[in-house]
């Protein structure tokens, strides 16, 4: 139960502390929770400082369960290790559901917990607790951001009418031909803002001018990235990041390194399609459209072995 109550408090941080994790922290004595807190924003302070610094600063809680769903840190960052902060408040007993595989922690945070006499309980909700943290967990096991490919698409397959320019919302330049309905792009842009950022290609990019921001939904802008494999673009913007890579590979390891967390890929088709034949690709998610096409340019097909996550929204 406490655990879980981790979960649900971490999950408040989405799109908001990345490139770090979703952390919450629950301090429980007496079988009463005595003070709960998670991260918040990048660069402030990590979920076990929050929780413990709301208690009084001059007593020790050695009868005290501090319950927390990932590794507490074990280094000087932007804040001090949690681990330190831990044994100061004479916890008993620390109860955790996943290691952290960022070398800098790494059983590194555990040790200095038992070195100091604490018990350590590992690997509660762990699969719970992973798939929380899968953009976290995907970026420093694989080396690679966690990718969402998106479209929208009719009821019966197509992404546009033949010869209508439109980006993957369903929108037309000159006719303002829309094919999801506002529910759903609304949907699309509080998807933005949990994602570090968007990735379109050139033919998108040149026939539509987006802006990829969450202009229908309050939070975090992702970084605009265009892929431009050709070499066609000279204007773009100082804020977009202007790739160009050849290969979903390469793509992937220049946003690797800027440490962006993930990524949704909003297409065109041709770069849809090289994503899914490359198959370095997390979930699909299709907004599916009432309306019927009978004819024009068709959506990607999903293969029968994409990942588990597939989000089909009609």
């Amino acid at each position: 139960m406490y655990m879980r109550r981790c979960l649900q408090l971490a999950a408040n941080g989405l799109g908001r502390v990345r490139p770090n994790p979703l952390v919450g922290c629950v301090v429980v004595k007496d079988g009463s929770v005595i003070s709960e807190g998670y991260h918040q924003e990048y660069g402030h302070n990590h979920a076990e400082r929050n929780a413990l610094l709301r208690l009084l600063p001059t007593t020790h809680y050695p009868l005290s369960t501090l319950y927390v769903n990932l590794e507490p840190c074990s280094h000087y960052g932007k804040t001090p290790p949690c681990a330190d902060l831990i044994v100061e408040k004479g916890i008993r007993r620390v109860v955790c559901c996943n290691d952290d595989p960022n070398p800098l922690v790494a059983g590194n945070g555990f040790r200095k917990l038992e070195e100091a006499g604490i018990e350590v309980v590992r690997h509660v909700l762990e699969a719970e607790g992973r798939e929380l943290n899968r953009r976290f967990f995907t970026f420093m096991e694989q080396r690679r951001p966690y990718v969402i490919l998106k479209w929208a698409e009719s009821a019966d397959g197509f992404m546009a009418p033949p010869g209508v320019r439109t980006d993957n919302t369903g929108r037309s330049p000159s006719k303002q031909y829309w094919l999801s309905t506002q529910r759903q792009n609304r949907l699309n842009h509080r998807w933005r803002t949990e994602e570090a950022a968007i990735l379109v290609g050139s033919e998108t990019y040149l026939k539509d001018s987006p802006t990829l921001t969450p202009r229908h939904y309050l939070g975090p802008a992702p970084q605009p990235v265009v892929l431009d494999r050709r070499g066609r673009l000279t204007d773009v913007p100082d804020h977009w990041l202007h790739l160009r890579t050849q290969t979903v590979e390469e793509t992937l390891h220049e946003l690797y390194e800027r440490r962006l967390q993930s990524v949704i890929v909003e297409g065109g088709r041709q770069v849809l399609d090289a994503f899914i034949a490359s198959g370095l690709y997390d979930e699909v998610r299709i907004l599916r459209s009432p309306q019927h096409l009978g004819t024009g340019l068709k959506a990607p097909e999903v293969p029968k072995t994409a990942p588990s996550r597939l989000l089909i929204i009609d």
